[in-house]
């Protein structure tokens, strides 16, 4: 699942490729992901690339024309595409370019590959006032995030604490596996109730999510789109760790029951040494 550290560098690095590039081609191959139906992909051709933007786990690629605003969902992803070379399946969308050589073509192919279409495109002229885009919670690396926003997106909520984190509606961009380091990081259950947390607890979680993000975001920027994945997985602690030692205190990393092995934990930082 891509979140906010992989979606940020995928726009650093489609912000310095694209810069300028004119669409000359689109396909789409799922008819299901395109939102707006009466603004087909067609409306970018002979557009060129003025900037990409992030909000939350969303990419807008904005254009001398009309916006793209992709939204990545669970397992959506874009790869670049060069020569002969073929985006792995399935591919959902094709964006091509005029490569450097006369006659050569670049394209940038968007994916999806989870058990259900998550990833979304919108052709708008104002990416910002979509639904999807204006239902979002402050970004946590953002300024908005103060300490005082933090508490009054958690002080009252009868949610468990690894739900609330990835409700995108109070905290754009924290998905299934930083969600699982964060908790981690301030030694919190992932089922306690956000309004049962005290004072040091809530100072803990606020803290670790600034944590662990800026350390994602340093961690993902400038790696390669086709690396992103793999360098995701290997800088985790906890997440997708299952019988493995905890680095902290060497106890066993635990599934979250009724996750289905996709979410994890350690009961002795976390619970208190009593498994959930």
């Amino acid at each position: 699942m891509p979140e906010s550290p992989e979606v940020d560098a995928l726009a650093g690095i489609l912000e310095i490729r694209l810069a300028e590039r004119v669409i000359r081609e689109v396909d789409l191959d799922e008819f299901r992901a395109l939102k707006t139906r009466d603004r087909p992909l067609t409306e970018l051709v002979g557009h060129a690339v003025t900037g990409v933007r992030r909000f939350g786990k969303h990419v807008s690629l904005d254009t001398d024309g009309p916006s793209l605003l992709i939204g990545f969902g669970r397992a959506g992803w874009a790869h670049w595409v060069e020569g002969d070379a073929q985006a792995p399946a399935p591919v959902i969308a094709r964006l091509r370019f005029e490569g450097p050589e006369e006659g050569e073509r670049e394209e940038l192919a968007l994916t999806d590959a989870g058990d259900w279409l998550s990833l979304s495109l919108t052709v708008t002229d104002d990416p910002t006032r979509e639904p999807s885009v204006r239902k979002l919670g402050p970004d946590p690396l953002s300024d908005a995030f103060t300490r005082d926003v933090f508490d009054g997106i958690t002080g009252k909520r009868r949610k468990q604490l690894k739900a609330l984190l990835q409700e995108q509606e109070s905290l754009a961009g924290i998905g299934n596996a930083y969600s699982d380091e964060i908790l981690h990081a301030a030694k919190l259950s992932p089922a306690r109730h956000a309004a049962d947390l005290d004072e040091d607890e809530r100072t803990r979680l606020y803290a670790a999510i600034r944590e662990i993000l800026r350390g994602a975001f340093a961690g993902r920027r400038d790696v390669p789109l086709e690396r992103q994945k793999a360098e995701k997985v290997a800088a985790m602690r906890v997440h997708g760790r299952t019988g493995e030692p905890c680095p902290v205190c060497g106890d066993e990393v635990r599934d979250v029951p009724g996750s289905k092995g996709a979410a994890q934990y350690c009961a002795t930082c976390q619970t208190g040494g009593a498994p959930l």
